[in-house]
């Protein structure tokens, strides 16, 4: 084995714990590999003759990676779209794979993950790094270019965002959940509004990212009766064509479904359900997006 051989084995060993770090500092799937990508070619250049601690040498050039390209979407704006779901980690209904474990430890939902969205880089590095994976002030410091007491408070503002954020903890019966979305589509489909509004919260929240293929169809509501009225405007008609499926998923660990119209992919909708009610349902409705995202879903889809 050559030295290349031997580095590339031990990358491999921290490869899941970057991807993970990568996916909550960029809440996207495709910029997180990008990110542990970019970090294996800095290693392969640079070699680890002088690296005492590998996996903490890694840990600091995948997050200064993240870092970089937060500072640079915020320049470029490319997140300016009024709503933006952040990537969801989806697999078939059932058990999550380990690598889909590594990337969903410390319960990342979406709902988190757009609370992240809010924060400047700096902070979200701050939280990310000492607040999920407990690493010293004082090793995050040079990342951000501030001293550890800078840092700290870095972290304790993007703290504070997070918990003023009320996020509610999903009831942790998937079987439940399911049900819970199952009642959901069923109302949906049947167009009973008193249906609808008995199975979300009144303070439900829902978010809708079309992206740019569907700019204005993008929508931000809050309440029961708000989201209940759209959807049986937008979804009970899309529901009810024969070509469509609602394909079972779990989206970031939690109950939801990957929408197919005649096998092609529309659009994923995750939901948060929290005492036997809905509190959170996030939908992405780009196309283009959504095959990406949900490839290891649709694998076996039929046309």
């Amino acid at each position: 084995m050559n030295e290349n051989e031997w580095l590339a084995e031990r990358f491999e060993e921290h490869r899941a714990h970057l991807r993970a770090v990568a996916y909550r500092m960029l809440g996207s799937l495709a910029e997180a590999d990008d990110a542990v990508q970019d970090t294996w070619l800095r290693l392969s250049r640079s070699g680890s003759d002088e690296v005492e601690n590998l996996g903490g040498w890694l840990t600091t050039v995948v997050a200064r990676v993240c870092l970089n390209m937060l500072r640079a979407r915020n320049v470029r704006r490319e997140d300016s779209l009024e709503v933006h779901v952040p990537d969801p980690v989806i697999s078939p209904h059932g058990e999550l794979q380990p690598e889909e474990e590594a990337l969903l430890a410390d319960s990342v939902g979406l709902a988190l993950l757009v609370v992240l969205d809010t924060l400047a880089p700096a902070e979200r590095l701050a939280f990310v790094l000492h607040d999920m994976f407990e690493l010293p002030f004082e090793e995050i410091a040079p990342m951000v270019g501030r001293t550890p007491v800078a840092a700290r408070q870095l972290a304790s503002r993007a703290r504070r965002r997070v918990r003023g954020a009320d996020l509610s903890v999903p009831d942790p019966d998937l079987a439940r959940q399911r049900q819970v979305v199952d009642a959901f589509f069923l109302a949906t489909r049947e167009g009973d509004f008193d249906a609808l509004v008995a199975v979300l919260d009144p303070d439900v929240v829902l978010r809708n990212d079309a992206g740019s293929w569907h700019p204005a169809a993008s929508m931000l509501l809050h309440g029961a009766e708000a989201v209940a009225r759209q959807t049986l405007k937008g979804l009970a008609s899309i529901v009810a064509r024969p070509t469509v499926h609602l394909r079972p998923a779990l989206i970031n660990g939690t109950a939801g479904v990957v929408v197919t119209v005649g096998g092609r992919p529309m659009a994923v909708i995750g939901f948060a359900v929290a005492e036997g009610k809905i509190v959170e349902i996030d939908a992405i409705a780009d196309p283009e997006r959504v095959r990406r995202i949900a490839a290891s879903v649709l694998t076996d889809e039929q046309p």
